[in-house]
């Protein structure tokens, strides 16, 4: 493909095959994605009927390789071309040039060769150049053209064999030509070829580095592993490592899959997926990530995700999809490209009609119309958004910050209200029990050894430090029948013969118990930041524990850093309304929704989305755990990860880490990428609106300017190598620096 109309026209293509539901199609990968029942034999057909070549993706394969990945076959052919159309026009320029500027050289050249001997020599150099490498011009143009959809191809094609066509009539009949014009642009069609295809060399190296961040993801899994099983140690293949498969990683050595520790304690570097600098401490019984790199120390780990299951798989296929995106700024480029081509050709025709009829020659009214035709390629138009895309997303990866979709990208920039979760988002989410206040005469070990046997069926991170705090006093823990789970309320079951129930205050008077000294204990908890946790037995109030979930020290840095950057942020927890406020004072939140179920949380977006200003987008951060209807719910879902926990099919970005400095940071990214395109788009238009009028010589019959279709040809390229170029500076991106607030 060269230009937005390839894209157009291969779309076109494949959503009228029978059973596509979809169709995108990428210019900076040279990638299509298609979905639905068709047979892959019927796309590829239907790619080739529109003029082009296909296959599909092989499994493994280093993404973007069509598009110019150092080394492929569609960067070794354009070299190819380009060293072959240099060859030959180098002598026909020097040729050219030499009988207008060296002095005697046109005589000589005329005594030798005569003057259609000359010509002649010009015309097999320039046909070498017309019908060898820029045959891959009428390839595509000319099939685009005889199906009403002409692209970039078609406009070279046009413009090239306009001027080659007529140097050949003026040389082998000039009598057909008008007195006087019957002149050669041999040089013009040789050096439009070869400067188009310089720049297509030159964009395809440069949109090669576009995928540099994905490339270096795929890298990061080493090629083999060490399997320890009956005949010892032995180095195998890593696509050889089957889940449970026991493996050894030495000091520096890449973790080759992931998997759970069997033996040993090291640090491990896991910055490449996460983002984070500091290594993580691991031991037996912890998780460790494939691609990562092990400290100083051996560990013995077993395999639980292989092959395309590994966290790092799964990452590099959510950048690649996101990088294969369409945002919706790119809609209204397919929009003007479907028929800016079109126009072009009745401009190029009309500048010649006119020409002809008023200006001095028939030779300028050709020159002219070539040049619009080669000034116009839209091939620039084409790769604004995709490439930015590309470098931007593959640069958030690199920061910890996935975006699973890629309008996401785009609709983060409007980002107007965060709301925002606050267990394991704005806290650790490893709640610890602070205190422990009884009543009616049950002492602390009896009211932790009930609480703890109903809470052991738990998944909540509250009943967690309730088990923790049991385990660490060595109480013995009954067994818990009956159990069952009020999602935002709190749990009950059956121990040692006595009916217990868990949760709020509310929770527990709603069952019965009404124990005023309980609601004054729950509320002086909630009052220093506290979770408080009221248990009944048998319809008695009897316990309140207190449990602190402890603040991430950065979350006042990146609220701050929000609201900086005109962010209104909103905290949305189910937690009580004063330990709510209280961890929101700490952080620097003046508004809080509280006491909220996790299917209440939607609702509360909704009220939300009624305050947003026009254009605005809602972003709703949460664990990804209870948050799954608000991540939904919201324009952009965004889920705090936990370095290996990413699988969140509700959230549209997941945050590598839980640090919430990269809530910004995604913010910030999503901002600069769309700037970026803007950018691009800005200069690919402007640059079109420009110099087409220009090319159609307005600017002769007061200033006596026209722009030959030589310099045309060497504009156009020169225009999508900058757009490339500018994309590509998102690779140096960096978030504002955060200052640390104090709490």
């Amino acid at each position: 493909m060269g230009c937005a109309s390839c894209v157009g026209r291969i779309e076109r293509a494949l959503v009228a095959v029978d059973g596509v539901e979809r169709a995108n199609v990428n210019l900076a990968t040279n990638e299509a994605t298609v979905a639905g029942t068709a047979t892959e034999d019927a796309v590829i057909a239907a790619i080739r009927i529109a003029g082009y070549q296909a296959a599909p993706v092989v499994e493994g394969r280093t993404p973007h390789s069509g598009g110019g990945q150092p080394g492929t076959d569609c960067e070794v052919r354009l070299s190819k071309d380009f060293r072959l159309a240099a060859a030959f026009t180098l002598p026909l320029v020097i040729l050219e040039m030499g009988a207008h500027f060296i002095p005697g050289m046109a005589e000589w050249m005329a005594g030798l060769l005569g003057r259609g001997g000359f010509h002649g020599l010009l015309m097999v150099l320039a046909g070498v150049v017309q019908f060898g490498p820029g045959l891959r011009f009428y390839r595509t143009g000319f099939p685009t053209m005889m199906h009403a959809a002409p692209d970039m191809n078609t406009l070279v094609m046009l413009g090239t064999s306009a001027a080659y066509g007529y140097s050949v009539v003026a040389t082998l009949l000039p009598g057909m030509l008008p007195d006087g014009s019957a002149h050669v642009y041999f040089e013009a069609s040789a050096m439009i070829i070869t400067l188009v295809l310089l720049g297509r060399l030159l964009e395809a190296r440069a949109r090669g580095r576009t995928g540099e961040a994905i490339r270096r993801l795929i890298d990061l899994s080493p090629p083999t592993a060490l399997r320890i099983d009956n005949a010892g140690e032995r180095e195998i293949p890593l696509a050889n490592v089957m889940v449970g498969d026991l493996l050894r990683v030495k000091p520096g050595a890449k973790i080759p899959v992931d998997g759970v520790v069997e033996d040993g304690n090291s640090h491990v570097d896991e910055s490449m997926v996460t983002g984070e600098p500091e290594p993580v401490r691991k031991k037996m019984a912890d998780e460790v990530v494939g691609g990562t790199i092990n400290g100083n120390s051996t560990l013995t780990m077993r395999a639980t995700r292989v092959g395309g299951e590994t966290l790092l798989a799964r990452i590099v296929e959510m950048v690649r999809n996101a990088q294969g995106a369409k945002l919706p700024i790119q809609a209204m480029v397919d929009r003007v490209t479907r028929v800016f081509v079109p126009l072009v050709m009745l401009a190029a025709a009309a500048t010649f009609a006119i020409w002809w009829q008023l200006g001095p020659s028939f030779a300028l009214a050709l020159v002219n119309a070539v040049a619009v035709l080669i000034i116009a390629c839209p091939c620039a138009m084409g790769l604004a958004t995709p490439t930015s895309i590309m470098v931007g997303t593959g640069r958030a990866a690199e920061m910890g910050v996935l975006f699973r979709r890629g309008d996401a990208l785009q609709a983060m920039r409007d980002t107007a209200i965060v709301a925002i979760d606050k267990t394991g988002t704005l806290t650790r989410g490893k709640p610890a029990l602070t205190t422990l206040e009884t009543l009616h005469l049950m002492d602390d070990h009896e009211a932790l050894r009930l609480a703890a046997a109903v809470e052991r069926r738990s998944e909540h991170p509250l009943a967690h430090a309730i088990i923790q705090e049991a385990r660490q006093r060595r109480l013995i823990i009954p067994e818990c029948n009956d159990f069952r789970t009020v999602p935002g309320d709190g749990v009950t079951g059956r121990a040692n013969g006595h009916a217990i129930h868990l949760g709020t205050i509310d929770f527990i008077e709603a069952e019965g118990t009404h124990e005023p000294a309980a609601r004054i204990r729950a509320d002086a908890i909630s009052s220093r930041g506290q979770t408080p946790v009221c248990m009944s037995v048998d319809g008695c109030a009897v316990a309140v524990f207190g449990v602190s979930d402890p603040l991430k020290p950065e979350a006042p840095g990146a609220i701050a850093a929000l609201r900086r950057s005109g962010v209104r942020v909103v905290m949305v927890t189910g937690d009580r309304e004063l330990t709510a406020r209280s961890i929101a004072r700490q952080v620097g939140i003046s508004e809080v929704v509280a006491g909220v179920r996790p299917d209440g949380k939607a609702g509360a977006l909704a009220r939300l989305r009624e305050e947003l200003p026009h254009g605005g987008k809602l972003v709703f951060v949460g664990d990804g755990i209870n948050d799954a209807p608000a991540l939904a719910a919201a324009d952009v879902g965004m889920a705090i990860g936990t370095g290996s926990d990413i699988a969140i099919e509700s959230a549209d970005v997941v945050l590598m880490s839980g640090d919430t400095r990269k809530i910004p940071a995604a913010v910030a990214i999503s901002r600069a990428a769309i700037r970026n395109i803007k950018q691009n788009l800005f200069w690919a238009f402007a640059y079109n609106s420009a110099l087409i009028p220009v090319a159609a010589g307005v600017l002769y019959p007061a200033f006596g300017i026209l722009l030959s279709p030589v310099l045309a040809s060497a504009a156009m390229a020169a225009s999508s190598v900058c757009v490339v170029a500018n994309a590509l500076r998102l690779r140096k991106f960096n978030a504002p620096p955060i200052k640390d607030e104090k709490t």
